[in-house]
């Protein structure tokens, strides 16, 4: 048994009569401790937590379309902040369980979200109403919350161009379009791809088909194989998954104009060119306004939406299908949207029904735009379904 000296006795008795003091400290640096942590404070020391950042996915993040585009963006988020922690959840259905990976995502120290598909919107607002510390950042939603903002790109500007793409290499004057739903970001997209055709071939339409799904392959196949039959020649989209109506176009002899993503290499005979995603750039500016404090005085927290000239959508490189006539063409029209000097929806523009939606020299602005719930004369299809 180990003896205890007279000065070791001392030493005890001091920390005795002291005991209930020290106690007190230990439970109140541990009680400031856990408040810090639990405002994702910085705790004593200055030591900051590490910064957390999820990224939900609708479909595969190889998509090459959609989800592919938003995991390139990942990608810039994780090279400017390389000691983050990303976290990654792919094929996330548009229903609660969005909201259950949210959640999930959150308690591994998540405060930063980017839900990226349309039906990812009613789960986050849901979720950041739960967690108020924690910013959300949407792609393509209408709605925002005090700590949810929307984000998306003015793409229907190079769907534009890639419509006169279309327009000038269509031997039959008849050109497709595949998409999932009639949401306004479609139909104005649509609505652009025949106004870009019309402007360089007035004989050209547009067929439209709706598969209610934005990555069903068998519909893909069955609404691309069925525009072809009818004599379509050249054939873009709006799905999440873009691989499978390229390549039935290819198979079949048609050219195709990608969406979302450089798909080129699957088309190396018929590939026009596409309107893509670079989402990178802008996913990284929104990460450090929310790191700055400054989210809520940002355009982030609002309903933002970016074109050719902040450069958040951009044309794909040019494939075999286009000529060089075709290629000079629609790089002038890019230029133009590059220098703001081009606005595709430039009245008088008139729908299916030869009524007039935008007067003769009116030029709507993306908040009125994004309330587009009609489609333009040469398009031909119903937006029921």
């Amino acid at each position: 048994m180990r003896t205890v000296t007279a000065r070791s006795s001392t030493r005890c008795r001091s920390w005795v009569a002291h005991g209930v003091t020290v106690v007190a400290v230990i439970l109140a640096v541990v009680t400031v401790a856990g408040a810090l942590a639990a405002c994702g404070a910085a705790p004593a020391g200055g030591r900051r937590s590490k910064l957390v950042i999820g990224f939900l996915y609708v479909g595969p993040r190889n998509d090459a379309g959609y989800n592919q585009a938003a995991y390139l963006g990942s990608l810039a988020v994780k090279r400017a902040f390389p000691r983050a922690k990303v976290l990654e959840a792919e094929n996330v259905p548009e229903t609660a369980q969005a909201a259950q990976v949210m959640e999930k995502m959150i308690r591994d120290g998540a405060t930063i979200i980017f839900p990226t598909s349309f039906g990812h919107l009613e789960p986050a607002l849901q979720v950041a109403k739960r967690h108020p510390d924690v910013t959300f950042l949407h792609q393509g939603g209408l709605k925002t919350a005090p700590n949810l903002g929307t984000y998306y790109g003015r793409i229907y500007e190079t769907q534009y161009a890639t419509g006169q793409a279309a327009g000038m290499a269509t031997k039959t004057n008849r050109l497709g379009y595949v998409v999932a739903f009639p949401l306004p970001d479609v139909l104005l997209d649509v609505n652009a791809f025949e106004l870009g055709a019309q402007s360089v071939n007035p004989k050209a339409t547009v067929t439209l088909v709706l598969t209610g799904n934005w990555c069903d392959t068998a519909k893909q196949a069955e609404a691309a194989n069925a525009l072809l039959d009818q004599r379509v020649d050249v054939i873009t989209q709006n799905q999440d998954c873009t691989k499978t109506i390229i390549e039935t176009a290819e198979k079949r002899g048609a050219m195709s104009v990608g969406y979302h993503a450089d798909a080129h290499e699957l088309a190396p005979r018929g590939w026009l060119t596409a309107s893509v995603w670079n989402w990178g750039p802008l996913y990284v500016k929104m990460v450090k306004t929310v790191l700055a404090g400054k989210f809520q005085q940002s355009p982030y927290s609002g309903l933002y939406r970016g074109g050719v000239k902040d450069g958040v959508v951009k044309l794909a490189p040019f494939g075999a299908a286009a000529t060089a006539r075709i290629r000079k063409a629609v790089t002038r029209t890019y230029e133009e949207l590059k220098q703001g000097t081009l606005n595709p929806f430039t009245g008088p523009i008139s729908d299916q029904k030869g009524r007039i939606r935008i007067p003769a020299g009116a030029s709507p602005g993306p908040a009125k735009l994004q309330t587009t719930n009609y489609l333009v004369r040469g398009v031909i299809g119903k937006l029921a379904g």
